[in-house]
């Protein structure tokens, strides 16, 4: 990923330091294993923590001749190490090294995400709370519908990255696996024992039947999570976006002193952030095509899935992070107009409680044929000339006929549709929350 849109700790997770790191870790851990059960001598294993020594200039200069990273490694490795050397990867092929190894890389990655997300949540949380019962209108297919509040808007938020969050935390218990059974998977020149070893070593757990690599169903789980997550970022942004729009004004990003909206106008006020993750977003769900397509691959092994991973690995996780951060801190920044939503909430006139006047109109001895049609004749008229729903309802004869004034009147009084928000408010952030509201009032 381009650094413009990488943070160090997630870079540094995918730098050739640490992934050399890793290797000599998986390496140095499995001669451990061997040492103990007699298959090396422990003062090998000893000597390779010892002296074991790496340099990413080096591995290079050497994998240029070899064309192999696994022996550029070790050979380097040896270089330090001196004889002991030799008992360097008993019985291990690269795959046991490079799918463990990106197993670990994947798992540190995703434990950063899962922080960025539980930063993003508790900015969702605070947000919503601050806007619980501020009035807005809700809208289908981008049209004025019935009123809502804008704390119900940022509650849905948290909701969804909530299941992001265990989509996530499950998807990295999946990829979390070691390998370590030699060529084809048989541990025929290596004992379990030594993987098991490993395994505990690097806070990984065991994969069953690993053939000569991980299976790729894993992997392409944790991508398509990803692809969900950024989905579900890119859903947010666009509603940050649209409420932005001159026409709606109802919320937008914070502008900072000295910001500039446009190189021409010097007006303008753009929901550049918002407008990024949407890009971003498109960028991560492009990889999980690639990342399924991995999964179908020849007999024990392939490298197929190999050169994909480098780039979707570190692009996808580095993409991520960034976008999650860069939401927290919009949501956290947002800035809300009240005044406007009360605006917006009011231009149809009242026509927004025409379900509302329909129901009681039924109720009141009306079929729901004749209800339907003389609510929606007056809401047209609103629509097409102005004046209010309640003025046109009260002088229509049918409808007077069957409904005093007085009951119309109450018909039109927005805090009905707000009775339940504390409900909702319980079943996104638990019973306390809902309580904590109630007695606060």
């Amino acid at each position: 990923m381009i650094p413009r849109y990488s943070r160090p700790e997630m870079a540094q997770i995918w730098a050739p330091e640490t992934r050399f790191r890793i290797w000599f870790e998986i390496e140095a851990h499995a001669c451990d294993a061997m040492a103990a059960i007699g298959v090396i001598p422990k003062e090998a294993a000893k000597a390779i923590w010892d002296r074991g020594r790496f340099d990413p200039a080096r591995i290079d200069e050497i994998e240029r001749e070899t064309r192999h990273d696994v022996i550029a490694f070790l050979t380097n490795v040896a270089e330090h190490v001196g004889p002991e050397a030799r008992f360097l990867h008993q019985g291990l092929t690269s795959s046991d090294v490079l799918d463990t190894g990106l197993a670990v890389q994947l798992s540190r990655a995703c434990d950063l995400l899962l922080a960025d997300l539980d930063k993003l949540l508790a900015a969702l949380k605070r947000r919503a709370e601050e806007f619980r019962y501020t009035p807005c209108i809700g809208r289908s297919h981008g049209i004025h519908a019935e009123p809502t509040t804008f704390g119900l808007k940022l509650a849905q938020a948290y909701a969804e990255f909530a299941r992001n969050r265990d989509r996530l935390e499950r998807a990295r218990a999946e990829v979390a696996t070691c390998a370590i059974s030699g060529a084809v998977g048989t541990f025929a020149h290596v004992d379990p024992r030594v993987e098991a070893h490993v395994a505990k070593a690097l806070g990984l757990a065991i994969e069953p039947v690993s053939t000569q690599i991980i299976p790729r169903d894993r992997h392409a789980a944790l991508f398509a999570c990803f692809g969900v997550l950024a989905s579900s970022i890119e859903r947010l942004a666009t509603e940050i976006r649209h409420l932005q729009r001159t026409e709606v004004r109802e919320a937008e990003e914070f502008f900072s002193a000295g910001q500039k909206g446009s190189s021409a106008m010097p007006h303008k006020r753009n929901p550049v952030l918002s407008e990024n993750l949407t890009g971003l977003a498109r960028v991560v769900r492009g990889f999980v095509t690639p990342a399924l397509e991995n999964v179908a691959l020849w007999h024990e092994r392939d490298i197929s899935h190999s050169s994909v991973e480098r780039v979707i690995g570190p692009d996808a996780t580095i993409a991520l992070d960034f976008m999650l951060v860069r939401l927290t801190g919009l949501i956290e920044r947002l800035v809300v107009y009240p005044e406007r939503m009360r605006a917006n909430l009011d231009a149809l006139g009242g026509a927004i409680h025409s379900q509302r006047v329909l129901l009681a109109l039924t109720q009141a001895g009306l079929s729901r044929e004749a209800a339907y049609a003389a609510v929606q004749r007056n809401a047209m008229k609103v629509w097409e000339t102005g004046g209010t729903l309640l003025d046109r309802l009260k002088a229509d004869p049918e409808v007077s006929r069957a409904m005093s004034a007085a009951a119309l009147d109450g018909l039109f009084d927005e805090r009905y549709h707000f009775k339940h928000v504390d409900t909702i408010f319980a079943r996104v952030f638990g019973a306390e929350a809902g309580a904590k509201r109630r007695a606060a009032e």
